[in-house]
């Protein structure tokens, strides 16, 4: 936001350099980037008027002027210049005069006819190319006013000025405009603020005869919409005091109604939009979305095509300009118009900012528009548009207005405790000085006993919670008053949560077993589940879908992990990787209903794979047990699973702890690799770590060394070949008791001489006791036990 101190110096008392106020302001949280200085960089240009023109004898494209500039004698001048006329009062730079740039103007001849000066455009003068009216360009800058003869330009137009960049956060869209930079300098300089008077003095006719109503068809998307009608309009440029204004603001000025849209939103930060009355059909706006097809030509002449989120201000037949984005060509303001409509309207910030984004036409009012403005400042900036409009003989402004309005402004209380506010500023403010800062920014603020409520006015809608008050406060007292304090706080040694400590255990233990990390997406594509043969009916086909996904790869969130790390292995296999052994911890989102209504349940879960030539069933569970063992679990058992259609029916296994489910391991079903592009067999396991963290011990025990010999025996047994070797292990330790230490199942048999249906199991039994060395006999007793427990309860027979 461009300042200029000369400006805002209408509005506020100002007896500070501009850096001066550039310091104060940003100490109080309006950072000044930089300050450009107006007028210092030329010297010696006077107001002159030109008396007469006369042909160059020598040069037809050189003029001989004189012009007066208040002495004795005029000042005979040679230009090339075109749009001089006599009568005209323009800036001369005299001899000896300084111009930007350090360039001297000095007594010369041009053709042989003396020139004793120079006439000066506005880039003479120190202003930017884009920012010179077009009728200036290419010419000398004209004076449209009184100006006495002689005098400094620089006094003359107001040129001793500074003007600062300010950097305005998103969040305060009040100080993009003079009156809301004139609210922080007189709250932050202690003075007092005024705001112009802003009444058209002398209305004639009825708004009713150009207008009759305005209608907000999209409620949502605008919150108040107000017209004013000024007729017999005068298409001119502007006065040069408001071109000056609005060149250093960086605004070209064009003709006087556009630069009093244009200064009015400047100064208030409320945009405005002139329509030609005339080119509105059936006397009605309305603020509607665009229907599909429509299409619109916007004022820089490009055909719009317009999509339904597209917030348009349309007459009774057609849209005529983009709301809060730009005007439509057909309902310009053009040199043969008479009478104007002024719109003064509150857009959606939202629906402004997609909509300039989408047309790919960021404009000043869009810039505005997008950071919601406030809505009480609609009516004044009309009312002020057309006060201007009528002060400069623009038009004569019609009586009435068309408001409407349908939900009004109701100021908001925030409270504010004083123990709080001392607590977070580490200085207790007297609460005189506390009441005196909210009351300099524009706030109704009361005490009652320890809390202050403060009613937030319309244009401070970044005012939301009690810290938000605290900080006004603070900033308003000047955080550098208040003074440094050593840091205090409670140090705490800082440490992983139980989960994460047993996260990283679990990848240590894997690394250690040769196997390598890998991290995928936790979005995946619905093809997955189909090459993992999961059923429809499956709870794992309960998908969140993403509603703007990258592609449809990426449409869904994860409730497995075994599709991606299938997917990392034939990445892998085809690249020439013959074994690969990997792993990955990751979430899955389980979502608590379909429709998701509400966050999804995210469980933590481990995949395991191993591709080799050497790995088996058994080499596999190995590491899945050693995995178990580091995580201290125990209680572990592993049960024959035919159901889940990703495994392999005869080499799949659910894995239970204390009873529960926690994964499942074992070989890939040969059509799951297939669908996958492998030809390898692959041993995989997904694993429930979120529920190691309940079943897990977290304490270990420890036992002394045994003091005396374990003495092992050797069974063969036949059963049947259903039946599985846990079940015998399990009675074996039951029937032994206390005396049983170990049990170790190391060879499996079937065919001849085994009778078919039938199967030969041999174990190693240890015995020991704590107490003794065991003896024969007492070995021969436990072990009969224990074969008549088997032959009971599972037929089996020693062979």
């Amino acid at each position: 936001m461009l300042v200029s101190i000369e400006w805002l110096s209408e509005y506020v008392e100002i007896e500070q350099s501009g850096k001066m106020i550039s310091d104060r302001l940003t100490m109080s949280g309006s950072h000044a980037d930089s300050i450009e200085k107006y007028g210092f960089k030329c010297t010696g240009i006077v107001v002159g008027k030109i008396i007469s023109i006369e042909p160059h004898p020598d040069a037809d494209k050189l003029v001989v002027t004189k012009v007066d500039i208040g002495g004795e004698e005029p000042l005979q001048i040679v230009t090339g210049a075109k749009n001089i006329a006599e009568g005209d009062v323009i800036p001369l730079a005299t001899v000896g005069a300084v111009l930007p740039g350090n360039f001297k103007i000095k007594k010369g001849k041009l053709r042989g006819e003396v020139s004793e000066g120079m006439m000066c455009s506005l880039e003479e003068m120190g202003f930017g190319d884009s920012v010179i009216p077009k009728e200036a360009k290419d010419g000398i800058f004209i004076l449209k006013d009184e100006y006495t003869l002689g005098d400094d330009i620089r006094d003359a137009l107001k040129l001793y000025d500074d003007v600062i960049d300010f950097e305005i956060t998103n969040n305060r869209p009040d100080c993009l405009s003079m009156i809301g930079m004139a609210r922080e300098t007189a709250a932050t300089l202690s003075t007092s603020i005024l705001i112009p008077e802003a009444e058209a003095k002398q209305c004639d006719g009825d708004i009713h005869e150009y207008l009759n109503t305005v209608t907000i068809e999209a409620a949502d998307l605008c919150k108040r919409y107000m017209g004013r009608v000024v007729k017999e309009i005068k298409i001119e440029t502007s006065p040069v005091w408001m071109q000056i204004r609005l060149m250093k603001a960086g605004i070209r000025p064009i003709n006087n109604v556009v630069d009093i849209t244009n200064y009015v939103m400047l100064e208030t930060g409320q945009p405005l939009h002139a329509f030609d009355v005339e080119k509105v059909t059936g006397k009605e706006i309305r603020v509607r979305r665009a229907q599909p097809g429509e299409t619109l030509m916007t004022l820089d002449g490009t055909e719009r095509n317009l999509d339904e989120n597209a917030l348009v201000i349309a007459d009774q037949i057609k849209p005529i300009a983009l709301a809060g984005i730009m005007g439509g060509g057909n309902s310009e303001i053009s040199e043969t118009t008479t009478t104007i409509l002024i719109e003064s309207a509150n857009f959606d910030g939202k629906t402004v900012r997609l909509g300039a984004k989408a047309l790919g036409m960021r404009t000043e009012a869009s810039n505005r528009f997008e950071k919601d403005l406030d809505v009480e400042m609609v009516a004044y900036a009309c009312q002020r548009a057309c006060a201007l409009l009528e002060e400069l003989g623009a038009g004569i402004v019609v009586n009435g207005v068309v408001d409407a309005y349908p939900v009004a402004y109701q100021a908001e209380t925030v409270s504010m405790r004083l123990e709080r506010a001392a607590a977070l500023l580490g200085v207790s403010i007297p609460l005189a000085d506390q009441l005196d800062s909210l009351e300099r920014l524009g706030f109704d603020a009361t005490c009652k006993g320890d809390v202050i409520d403060v009613q937030v006015p319309s244009h401070r809608g970044d005012i939301k919670i009690e810290a938000d008050l605290i900080e006004e406060v603070g900033r308003i007292y000047g955080f550098h008053n208040i003074e440094a304090a050593p840091l205090r706080m409670e140090v705490r040694q800082g440490r992983y949560s139980e989960a994460r400590v047993r996260e990283d255990r679990a990848k240590e233990v894997m690394r250690g077993l040769g196997y390598n990390e890998i991290m995928t997406y936790s979005f995946i594509s619905e093809k997955v589940y189909d090459q993992l043969r999961i059923p429809k009916a499956s709870p794992k086909r309960q998908l969140i879908r993403l509603m703007n996904p990258l592609g449809e790869d990426f449409s869904i969130m994860r409730t497995t992990l075994l599709g991606n790390m299938l997917k990392v292995v034939s990445r892998n296999m085809n690249h020439g990787v013959k074994e690969m052994a990997a792993f990955e911890l990751g979430n899955v989102f389980i979502p608590k209903s379909i429709p998701v209504t509400e966050l999804p349940i995210e469980k933590m879960l481990m995949v395991i794979a191993e591709v080799s030539e050497n790995t088996d069933f058994f080499s596999f569970k190995g590491s899945v047990e050693a995995l178990l063992f580091g995580l201290n679990l125990s209680n572990v058992e592993y049960e024959p699973e035919t159901a889940d259609p990703s495994f392999h029916p005869g080499q799949c296994a659910r894995i239970l702890i204390d009873g529960q489910t926690v994964g499942r391991m074992g070989q890939i079903h040969p059509i799951v690799a297939e669908n996958f592009d492998l030809d390898q067999s692959i041993f995989a396991a997904e694993l429930n770590l979120q529920a190691f963290h309940k079943l897990a011990e977290d304490k270990k025990t420890y036992q002394p060394l045994p003091k005396y010999p374990a003495i092992t025996r050797d069974l063969a047994l036949l059963v049947p070949v259903a039946l599985p070797s846990k079940s015998l292990e399990k009675a074996m330790k039951e029937s032994g008791g206390k005396l049983v230490v170990a049990t170790k199942l190391f060879d499996v048999y079937m065919g001849a001489p085994v009778p078919e249906g039938w199967k030969s199991l041999a174990y190693s039994i240890a015995y020991r006791a704590s107490d003794r060395t065991l003896t024969d006999e007492e070995v021969v007793k436990v072990q009969n036990k224990i074969l008549q427990r088997l032959e009971k309860d599972f037929e089996a027979k020693l062979r």
